[in-house]
């Protein structure tokens, strides 16, 4: 079983943190001053300085926990600038959000619950906070702060948007170790909530209320998955520790069913794999077979929600990067194939959200269209069949079949869509050898 013990929460830099402190956007506070200077935010240079932004997790938009908006950078010749969408009404629609002056490329973008979007720049070395939103003419700003990085050698990147939409946060990540930011829905600027020994990557949120982070840490030559819990000061506690020489990471996970999507290296040293488990079981992580695409590169982006007690009937969007291009696939626990889609014609590559009746929603930007969502419907097993594979995925006593490979189909065979118009419990450690099953 893993170990379940509680680093005390810390919330200076002691002995190396990551020297950022932040200011009011009025100037007469400073939310968290840093005891030394170690470290700056590394990214993209811009100015001298340097930085880490655009969407959240990789993908070319954010979008609310809740799926009502979503942001993104347009291009308008060659300007940016930042642009909401609504997802909620019959039909999805942009508004954009242009300042006074083009957006620098990889600016970070990121909607609220309230239909404000936050904004990240960097402006004369210090990360500034504001929210944007659409005014009679031209768009209204609020400043909120910013956050000091004095040194070079770190990043400072906005966190996966937080359940309940009214708080964004911000990791700054040092030599030695990380700190958490609350940028929006503070009281006096930006705040700094907690430090993390090591250098810390990622961001999912494992309850409905916001308190509950996980972050992949960096930590003695291995990378394991950690919960830092906002409500208790930062404490710290581990959540992967699936081999003692493993690199662990936790890429997605759904509050409903538990189901947790992990990245790890423990059933094939040196090789990352995708796997999946369930938030306090106490069976092993599986790596389903599957799930490894010869030549591609998959990132799972979507999880099924309000799936309750039954993880392994989740839907699983996969972002699937090949040589023929970028497609969708889906995948259930309970199941034991990906089904290929193609992806619609100027698809957000890594944006999208499934509703909790199995319809996962795209957003994509064409010239014909700026602003369309597509909705596809992943074909399911048959009943009897789909009964077999949850009670397999299930049950503990299950006799797990071999590992075999199931061919990548070619890209003319890609299956067509449905298209519709329009505190926790650790992981428990994972037996390998026999135990890693499909």
């Amino acid at each position: 079983m893993t170990a379940c013990a509680i680093e005390p929460p810390s919330t200076g830099a002691e002995g190396g943190g990551t020297g950022c402190a932040g200011a009011a956007a009025d100037g007469t506070g400073c939310a968290g001053t840093a005891a030394d200077d170690e470290a700056g935010c590394a990214g993209t240079a811009v100015g001298g300085a340097a930085y880490a932004g655009t969407a959240v997790g990789g993908a070319a938009c954010a979008i609310t926990a809740d799926g009502t908006y979503a942001a993104r950078l347009a291009l308008d010749g060659d300007s940016w600038f930042p642009e909401r969408w609504t997802l909620d009404g019959p039909e999805p629609y942009a508004v954009p959000l242009p300042g006074n002056q083009p957006e620098e490329p990889g600016t970070g973008v990121q909607p609220m619950g309230d239909g404000r979007v936050l904004i990240h720049r960097l402006v004369a070395g210090r990360h500034a906070f504001s929210l944007l939103y659409p005014t009679d003419p031209g768009t209204g700003e609020l400043p909120l702060g910013a956050v000091e990085c004095p040194e070079p050698g770190a990043r400072l990147t906005l966190l996966p948007p937080a359940p309940g939409g009214t708080r964004a946060y911000a990791l700054a990540v040092g030599p030695r170790s990380s700190v958490v930011w609350l940028v929006a829905g503070g009281a006096f600027g930006p705040e700094r909530l907690a430090e993390v020994p090591g250098r810390c990557s990622g961001g999912v949120w494992l309850d409905h209320g916001g308190r509950l982070l996980a972050l992949d840490r960096e930590l003695d030559g291995h990378t394991k998955t950690v919960v830092v819990d906002l409500g208790r000061a930062g404490e710290v506690s581990p959540l992967l520790l699936i081999a003692e020489g493993s690199d662990d990471r936790l890429l997605l996970a759904d509050p409903d069913s538990g189901l947790l999507l992990i990245s790890s290296d423990a059933p094939s040293p040196g090789q990352e794999r995708l796997g999946w488990g369930v938030l306090g079981s106490t069976l092993p992580v599986r790596f389903p077979e599957c799930l490894r695409l010869p030549e591609c590169a998959v990132t799972p982006f979507a999880i099924q929600p309000g799936q309750v007690l039954t993880p392994e009937n989740c839907a699983v969007a996969l972002r699937v990067d090949g040589a023929s291009g970028t497609w969708v696939g889906t995948w259930r626990p309970a199941e034991r194939r990906v089904r290929h889609l193609p992806a619609p014609e100027g698809w957000l590559a890594g944006a999208g959200l499934w509703t909790e009746g199995g319809v996962l929603r795209l957003p994509y930007a064409t010239p014909a269209t700026p602003c369309g969502v597509a909705a596809l419907t992943a074909p399911r097993s048959e009943p009897r069949e789909r009964g077999r594979r949850a009670a397999e995925a299930g049950s503990p006593t299950a006799e797990p079949d071999p590992p075999t490979a199931e061919p990548d189909p070619p890209a003319a065979e890609l299956e067509p869509p449905v298209l519709v118009v329009t505190r926790p419990v650790p992981l428990q450690q994972a037996p390998l050898g026999r135990l890693v099953t499909n």
